[in-house]
């Protein structure tokens, strides 16, 4: 909501309730007869629902760094609209949401740093240093460390963001995409110049695997039950799919040209294509592809709402966030988000 919005609410119906209520203290609702509870029941019904609209539940949110305007957008997801933004420089590129909703990590690669966002204050709280240029970016379930991936070397960091304790860990070739299984067991991070995905032990951080995949995997997504992973292959246009038990490839699906994000909702598969300017669509049990929907100019990252009914794409060149129905694939709305909306990671952040 409009912050000058949000004022005149309160200010009007606050003023309203307090004339409705300018008298002495009012007797207990024990000593008055049934109809006059009833009519003091129906006033404090009244009375909730009008502090109910005065101060509403914010809205999902979306936070997307601006590569080439070098700041933050915070969209509000039910009205597509940005409503706060941060200069964060130093490029902002990747980002990560924490589970709980409570702090947004954002990498800027041109600064070596990592930018800790209080979401509900909408505040740059401090920055981070990290080495190289970071990239894509996680968070652990809980909440504790982040993996931060240095595209100019060959390096995982992980850091602690409360003591800026770190350790580090080798994975390969210009690693990329950073993700975490849901029980934090295990971090997955595509090695792009590698062609090749690779697994850490998270506790350890000793390397567990490496995957070869197709070409130029990036952008990354893990199934809710942590049991498959999902890569977007730049330079060979598909979709590889990890079976993390066995750490084994167990299928390769064509997508459309360069893609480079992914992600899972409504038992779907959300494939975006840069070249394309499109999202493909593909059924996550039998991986048959269910359609490819027109998005704007370059499509870079999608991400899903938690409950699965929307998705969510950055389009690099059109400068927008556009929302799409994950069942009927309508597009709901788009956001005019800033210069060079990049994205990269998990953006959306669920309010409730």
């Amino acid at each position: 909501m409009n912050p000058s919005l949000a004022k005149r609410s309160r200010s009007g119906f606050g003023g309203l309730f307090r004339r409705r209520t300018t008298s002495a203290r009012p007797p207990s609702a024990a000593t008055l007869p049934a109809r006059e509870k009833e009519g003091l029941a129906r006033w404090t019904v009244f009375g909730v629902g009008l502090c109910l609209l005065c101060c509403p539940a914010r809205a999902d949110e979306a936070f997307v760094p601006n590569q080439g305007g070098g700041d933050l957008a915070i969209v509000d997801l039910a009205a597509m609209r940005v409503e706060a933004r941060l200069p964060l420089g130093g490029k902002p590129a990747g980002v990560a949401v924490a589970p709980d909703g409570a702090r947004v990590y954002v990498t800027s690669p041109e600064g070596g740093f990592v930018s800790v966002i209080d979401a509900k204050a909408r505040r740059l709280e401090k920055r981070i240093e990290a080495p190289g240029l970071p990239f894509g970016v996680a968070v652990s379930p809980d909440g504790k460390k982040i993996y931060v991936a240095d595209m100019n070397g060959r390096n995982l960091t992980e850091i602690d963001p409360q003591s800026g304790a770190t350790r580090k860990a080798e994975v390969g070739a210009v690693p990329s995409g950073v993700a975490v299984t849901p029980d934090g067991a295990w971090i997955v991070v595509s090695a792009r110049d590698d062609d090749a995905l690779v697994l850490l032990d998270a506790a350890s951080l000793t390397k567990r695997a490496t995957i070869a995949v197709g070409r130029h995997p990036f952008g990354l997504a893990i199934d809710a039950a942590g049991l498959r992973a999902y890569c977007a292959n730049v330079e060979s246009d598909d979709l590889s799919v990890v079976d993390l038990k066995t750490l084994r490839l167990v299928a390769s699906v064509k997508v459309g040209k360069r893609p480079y994000g992914v992600a899972l909702a409504d038992g779907r598969i959300f494939v975006a294509n840069q070249y394309d300017e499109t999202v493909s669509v593909f059924d996550a049990s039998s991986l048959a592809p269910l359609a490819v929907v027109k998005v704007g100019e370059y499509p870079e990252s999608v991400a899903a709402s938690r409950d699965g009914a929307r998705i969510y794409v950055t389009n690099w060149f059109s400068n927008e966030l556009w929302a799409i129905d994950a069942k009927s694939l309508e597009i709901l709305g788009k956001a005019e988000t800033g210069e060079g909306p990049r994205a990269f990671g998990a953006f959306v952040r669920t309010t409730d």
